[in-house]
This record gives structure tokens, C-alpha cells and sequence, in this order.
């Protein structure tokens, strides 16, 4: 499984972005697909994750009520919708794949198996 991100980019505070992460290979074997960030000198941390048929998300405390989760599976693609964006949001933002069952392992770095290269996400004052 290889998985892509694109859509980082330089924007003010208050305003929005959608990050996208398109999913190749074996991709009928992930069952959840999520995002996580890491911004300079600190370490990675969970930001939401879909499971494949949508039914389950989860978000960590500094993005709920500002982020959504989306995935179109016809596009084998996740979307991350982040509004009301923060200083505090830069990052470099990760996608990532696991085979593996839902729950809180979702949510750690461990509990993913797959990784994509890192889109910049950069929030000006």
C-alpha cells in the first residue's frame, strides 16, 4: 500500500484547507485511514482517523469541532477538512493506513502500518 499527501500549504489564521491522501496497491486490506502531525521539535500526534466504511471516526481534543474526516473509496482517497486553522496547527501532516481493527491503536503511532510522506501545513499569525 502507498499512500500520498498533497493539499499543505501557507494560509492565515481563521482560515481553511483540505488535505487529501490517495491510497494505491492492496487497498481493500485497510480498514482505517487517519492523519496524524508533527510540528518542529515536538512529537507526532494523532489528528482524526475514518474507518473504510465510514461508519467510525475519531478526532484528537485540539481538532474536534474544527476538522472533519471524509473518504471517497471510489477514489480510494481521505480527505481532511481543517477550518478555523491556528498557529498552533503548523505542522507536517502524515497520512496513514492500518490493516488492523478499529479502535484506539488508531490513534497512536504504533497502531499505524502504513505511511505516506508528510504535506506542510503552515498557519500564520
Amino acid at each position: 500500500v502507498q499512500l500520498q499527501a498533497s493539499g499543505g500549504g501557507l494560509v492565515q489564521a481563521g482560515g481553511s484547507l483540505r488535505l487529501s491522501c490517495a491510497a494505491s496497491g492492496r487497498t481493500y486490506t485497510l480498514y482505517g485511514t487517519g492523519w496524524f502531525r508533527q510540528a518542529s521539535g515536538k512529537e507526532r500526534e494523532f489528528v482524526a482517523a475514518i474507518s473504510w466504511n465510514d461508519v467510525n471516526t475519531l478526532f484528537g481534543d485540539s481538532v474536534k469541532g474544527r476538522f472533519t474526516i471524509s473518504r471517497d473509496n471510489a477514489k480510494n482517497t481521505v480527505y481532511l477538512q481543517m477550518n478555523s486553522l491556528k498557529p498552533e496547527d503548523t505542522a507536517v501532516y502524515y497520512c496513514a493506513a492500518t490493516a488492523g481493527s478499529w479502535g484506539n491503536r488508531i490513534t497512536k503511532v504504533g497502531g499505524m502500518d502504513y505511511w505516506g510522506k508528510g504535506t506542510l501545513v503552515t498557519v500564520s499569525s
